[in-house]
């Protein structure tokens, strides 16, 4: 909370208190709040439960294998024993894919959670930026675990005037591919901006 107040101040002497409103919010208390991300989190961990079971089912297997194979080698031939080696490298292997596959990086419960999660954390930014617009909002800190700016107005960001003051020319050194994302921004929010007004 300190680092949080902290880093307001420092906002606020930079930019200047009068120059824009601020305000912040809490996401996790926010999300705790939303009967359906309550519903989602446990679904998501009944899920992790039972595929963690999954593999701790395999790798019991895997040590039932080798303990076997210790008691059984001296009574083995060499081919045989080679065999059932080879066996338990091999099922050490689907073991290790498995875990890959369900909790590695872009894995099965990753996918749930975006699947879950996501579209709900979509519809709390969403809340957060009509109700920043409406109320004319400069800034929107989320003071959740580390202190993040959640929403800003571009009006606000002084980052291509940093670029020259260090001496070069914003958009430069960008990719095709980053000027193609930065305008399907602009045409989203252009879109986004005539609907509102449309609407009103």
């Amino acid at each position: 909370m300190k680092n949080f107040l902290l880093l307001i101040g420092f906002v606020v002497s930079t930019l200047g208190i009068s120059a824009q409103k601020f305000a912040y919010v809490d996401t996790e208390y926010i999300l705790s709040n939303i009967p359906e991300y309550t519903a989602a989190k446990k679904e998501l961990n009944s899920i992790s439960v039972k595929w963690q079971k999954e593999i701790e089912t395999k790798i019991a297997e895997v040590d039932k294998m080798y303990n076997d194979l210790q008691v059984e080698k001296i009574l083995l031939t060499e081919d045989l024993r080679i065999k059932r080696e080879e066996e338990i490298i091999k099922k050490e292997r689907e073991v290790k894919e498995l875990q890959m596959k369900r909790f590695g990086v872009d894995g099965d419960l990753f996918k749930k959670q975006q699947e879950l999660i996501k579209p709900i954390q979509d519809k709390v930014y969403n809340a957060i930026m009509e109700i920043s617009e409406s109320k004319g909002f400069g800034m929107v800190f989320d003071k959740s675990g580390t202190t993040t700016v959640i929403y800003t107005q571009a009006k606000y960001n002084i980052s291509d005037d940093v670029i020259r003051q260090l001496g070069y020319v914003p958009g430069a050194n960008e990719t095709e591919e980053d000027v193609k994302d930065e305008e399907e921004g602009d045409l989203e929010n252009n879109d986004k901006n005539d609907t509102e007004k449309k609407e009103k």
